[in-house]
């Protein structure tokens, strides 16, 4: 009904999608791939929300679609809206794991793989026969945007990724300790500092260099340890650890995974946090309810292990 001198104009929520695409890809391109549509059907919507903005909403630069302030300024409510939409429809439909078919998509690390899916994967089998999981990892910069195209279910990652599209829980916080294998002579004594500092060391990095929380730990307190093997996953790790004289620091959840002798550390490192990611739109889905549950209750249990071992 036409109030005053305003009339009601009709608003095609298409063109938030686009939007809200763009807002995530920053690449016209890639905004089109995501949404299964032409790049120029892209283009002629972006025409229509500046003409309705009166606003450029994103400028093309050498790093991408970057935006303006005003797009900025309504990003947050056209994603909230989007998510209540999605959220109205997926609350209507009823989740079943005995009967449910589905596969979830995850991004972990080795470590989270190692430890989770020896627990997850029995339990899907007595309690939903159907569902599936798929584990890739994918590049913390590039979470949002996976999680937002439903690429990915869910993250398993250090708290570090901050986006207001994403929601996050803490899983589980482990303390960082020294694996040894069986019979080795460190293991003759309490494992001092002087001795840590003695033993050759693996260290488990993604990055071809740098260094990690056990290094700057130590440099803070103006030592450095001897790294005779970088390796990228645990697992490797571990296995080598298992069969040579290497020190392997690893967090302590690990250590119920391979034949290794754990000893405390003799210097403090930060404890890993590990929190579980998903994107708002997702929120109410049942489905995700359900395993949001059944992976809290699991690392829940897993903590109280843990920290008794």
């Amino acid at each position: 009904m036409p109030r005053g001198d305003q009339t009601l104009k009709k608003i095609d929520l298409n063109l938030f999608l686009v939007f809200d695409t763009i807002y995530t890809e920053r690449n016209l391109t890639q905004a089109a791939r995501a949404l299964s549509i032409t790049q120029p059907a892209v283009s002629n919507a972006l025409s229509r929300l500046r003409k309705m903005f009166n606003d450029e909403l994103f400028i093309r630069t050498a790093r991408g679609m970057l935006p303006t302030p005003v797009a900025d300024g309504i990003a947050q409510n056209v994603s909230a809206a989007l998510a209540l939409l999605n959220a109205s429809v997926l609350e209507r439909e009823d989740f079943h794991p005995a009967s449910a078919e589905r596969t979830y998509q995850f991004s972990m690390t080795d470590l989270t793989e190692v430890v989770l899916l020896p627990m997850l994967l029995p339990f899907l089998g007595e309690q939903a026969p159907n569902v599936s999981i798929q584990s890739n990892y994918v590049k913390r910069n590039e979470l949002v945007r996976h999680l937002s195209r439903s690429e990915l279910d869910f993250a398993i990652e250090v708290p570090v990724v901050e986006d207001p599209q994403l929601c996050h829980e803490s899983l589980i916080q482990t303390e960082y300790v020294c694996l040894l294998r069986a019979g080795h002579p460190a293991l003759q004594s309490p494992l001092d500092l002087a001795q840590y500092l003695a033993l050759s060391h693996i260290h488990v990095s993604s990055r071809r260099k740098g260094l990690g929380l056990v290094d700057l730990a130590l440099i803070k307190l103006g030592y450095e340890r001897q790294v005779r093997m970088r390796v990228q996953h645990y697992r490797a790790a571990a296995n080598v650890a298992s069969k040579t004289d290497l020190a392997l620091t690893a967090p302590r959840v690990l250590a119920d995974q391979y034949d290794l002798v754990m000893r405390p550390l003799p210097f403090a490192v930060a404890s890993l946090d590990l929190h579980l990611y998903w994107h708002k739109q997702a929120d109410s889905d049942e489905s995700h309810r359900w395993m949001r549950a059944v992976l809290t209750e699991m690392f829940r249990k897993l903590q109280a292990s843990d920290q008794l071992i």
